[in-house]
């Protein structure tokens, strides 16, 4: 290989940027005859140059400063893995003002500021890169960028969050509590000491606002998307559940209403079916089911973090930007390509349900709670109840579960705040929506 060797700057030397260090290294003939193309990391940014890591490095390469890589006018590539936003903004900013490509996996930095990089990317006819930011080693950008390119996406309904997906796994396989769980994925490595953004479903939604964005090309506000997390499932959930057919999953649901140049988006603990193949995903897997209307659906299915598949991803885009850099006139980053899409009112998504009230075992229960469903307009599909038991007052009592046809969410909220007011039904009952994904987007 006679031409020059293109140069990469890391910024960012933890678990993933170990991984993507380790492996540019080992497999570097590899990936050189590959793409046919010689590089070498030629810096490498770090908080702190004298801390002791896992990794062999030669010193020289170290530097404290990001800056370093960006002002470097021999390095072709800035590789971003130093996570949060606000510094890693600046570091992308920066980069791409430069005319360096990026590749990036943070998903937080892309669903805050996603919008304002992407268009600073094609005033600088610049690329951003970002695949291991959804899914972790997954393919899905390159995916929905590349090979269902031809596709009208009609829908996208995923699991992408390994720790909410490996604590559910767990409550429905031992049935233990969702604190039990959460308690045994820290002890191995799978959940963080702070799981805060895993479990209540916002990291989830920061990669959903990606894959938004990239099936319906153009970048969206994280403000007024419907998250829930999983701190409220439970055991007696999963009974149901199973009884039913179904399981529950940490679900991501995008999809697009073309009438109305509108986009649903929603995460929240949902009812999938047992016939659908999302509902067997278990432990720290990730998947991802894509409708197109040209290919019908698609499923990729993974490891959706850790520090190997997620390097992988990076690397696949390092790839991608070594070609680009040979042949810019067609970058592979992405594109805007449409108007601005609305959000869909959480309170105009419709779907039917799984409601669970815990309630007096007396007669005339089951007709208030049909009665004020009905004065709402919302149709009953089936009904089940566990067995009586006796509360700390001496009171019989029970759970009732109610399957509700299709609905918008509105409806239900205001039927289920009419029988509040009613004796014997307990005043928060559990909800579940139940996602009909073996049906036509």
């Amino acid at each position: 290989m006679s031409e020059r060797a293109l140069q990469i700057g890391l910024a960012g030397l933890g678990t993933v940027g170990t991984g993507v260090y380790e492996t540019l290294c080992r497999n570097r003939e590899l990936l050189q005859a590959r793409t046919g193309i010689p590089f070498r990391v030629k810096r490498v940014a770090v908080r702190d140059i004298h801390r002791k890591r896992d990794v062999e490095i030669d010193p020289e390469l170290l530097t404290a400063d990001w800056r370093d890589l960006v002002e470097d006018p021999e390095i072709d590539i800035v590789i971003e893995l130093i996570g949060g936003t606000e510094e890693a903004h600046r570091l992308v900013e920066e980069a791409l003002r430069a005319h360096k490509p990026v590749v990036t996996g943070n998903k937080a930095l892309l669903a805050e500021f996603g919008g304002e990089l992407f268009r600073l990317s094609a005033e600088t006819k610049t690329p951003l890169y970002f695949e291991a930011s959804c899914g972790g080693g997954i393919p899905i950008i390159q995916s929905l960028q590349s090979s269902l390119v031809c596709n009208y996406v009609r829908r996208i309904a995923g699991i992408i969050n390994g720790t909410s997906n490996y604590i559910l796994s767990s409550m429905e396989r031992k049935g233990v509590s969702f604190e039990e769980a959460l308690a045994a994925a820290q002890r191995k490595g799978y959940a963080e000491a702070d799981p805060t953004l895993d479990v209540n479903g916002w990291d989830a939604a920061h990669k959903a606002l990606i894959l938004a964005m990239l099936a319906y090309g153009t970048p969206l506000s994280p403000e007024n998307i419907s998250v829930y997390g999983i701190e409220r499932v439970t055991p007696t959930d999963f009974r149901f559940a199973r009884e039913l057919g179904y399981n529950i999953k940490l679900l991501v649901v995008i999809r697009h209403h073309g009438e109305r140049n509108a986009l649903e988006l929603r995460v929240q603990p949902s009812f999938v079916s047992h016939k659908h193949m999302l509902s067997n995903v278990y432990g720290v897997f990730n998947a991802i089911a894509v409708h197109g209307d040209i290919v019908g659906e698609t499923i990729f299915y993974g490891r959706g973090a850790g520090k190997n598949p997620t390097a992988s991803a990076v690397i696949g885009d390092v790839m991608l930007a070594m070609r680009d850099c040979r042949h810019p006139e067609h970058h592979s980053g992405f594109h805007p390509y449409t108007k601005q899409l609305s959000l869909l009112p959480q309170e105009e998504t419709v779907t039917p349900y799984y409601v669970r009230f815990h309630v007096a075992d007396k007669p005339g229960v089951i007709a208030t709670i049909a009665a004020e469903l009905a004065r709402y307009d919302i149709g009953i599909s089936g009904t089940m109840s566990s067995a009586r038991r006796e509360d700390g007052e001496g009171e019989d009592t029970c759970d009732l579960v109610f399957m509700l046809h299709a609905c918008p969410w509105g409806k239900l909220c205001e039927a289920l705040r009419a029988l509040r007011v009613h004796e014997g039904i307990g005043p928060h009952p559990a909800v579940f929506r139940i996602e009909t994904l073996n049906e036509e987007a």
